[in-house]
């Protein structure tokens, strides 16, 4: 009992000072979202933001960025450098958002219209080789056809890397031979893939012939 006695006290003490704290803050009026208000004009407790508001990193201001246009009509360069870092970025998106319809090389023949759906058509074609780079974003952005916008998805900077990337396959299949290094095939080969059983595919990894010479001498020794 004399522990209980001395704790007591103290207890004592931090009951009456707790009981002292304002808690005006916990239980000050307030309204429910969208729900009706006597004290603004419009009967509405939820207000509009000010007129002018821009949210964080969504100022916009470079147009051109954004829309792909120039006063109303598609633009054909990029609104920002193009670089090797760039075109790789593109790739990458391309694989992730474009392949399972466009394929790996743009062809439209992709793993879903392999399923029955509609193919998209070709990259290669010569209406779309001939449309400004713009139009590839704009698509992208605003969808067509069957094809749902990305806009969600794929921020602007993306957008503009994946129509880069699309331009670059245009000329892997299209490009003058003149204009190629020496040994390069057009059109580029596409990817070699194996069917593992589940519907899906993966790519085959072809062995290099010095590789295969070596592993064939050190089977025979």
């Amino acid at each position: 009992m004399k522990p209980v006695r001395k704790i007591l006290p103290a207890l004592l003490a931090l009951i009456f000072v707790t009981a002292g704290c304002r808690i005006d803050m916990h239980v000050q009026p307030y309204y429910r979202p969208l729900t009706k208000s006597d004290f603004f004009a419009d009967g509405r407790s939820s207000r509009l933001p000010v007129d002018g508001t821009v949210a964080r990193g969504d100022l916009r201001d470079d147009t051109y960025f954004y829309t792909g246009k120039v006063n109303g009509n598609l633009g054909d360069t990029m609104p920002y450098p193009l670089t090797k870092e760039v075109l790789e970025r593109g790739r990458d998106r391309f694989n992730v958002y474009c392949t399972p319809c466009h394929g790996r090389v743009g062809d439209g023949n992709g793993f879903i219209p392999s399923r029955g759906l509609r193919h998209p058509p070709s990259y290669h074609i010569d209406r779309l080789r001939k449309v400004p780079l713009a139009y590839f974003f704009d698509v992208m952005t605003n969808g067509f056809g069957v094809m749902q916008d990305y806009s969600a998805q794929i921020p602007p900077r993306d957008r503009w890397a994946i129509a880069a990337y699309v331009r670059a396959l245009q000329l892997s299949q299209n490009v003058n031979s003149a204009e190629l290094p020496a040994g390069q095939k057009v059109p580029s080969e596409a990817p070699n893939y194996r069917d593992i059983g589940t519907g899906a595919t993966l790519p085959v990894v072809q062995p290099k012939a010095s590789e295969s010479g070596e592993s064939k001498e050190e089977h025979q020794q």
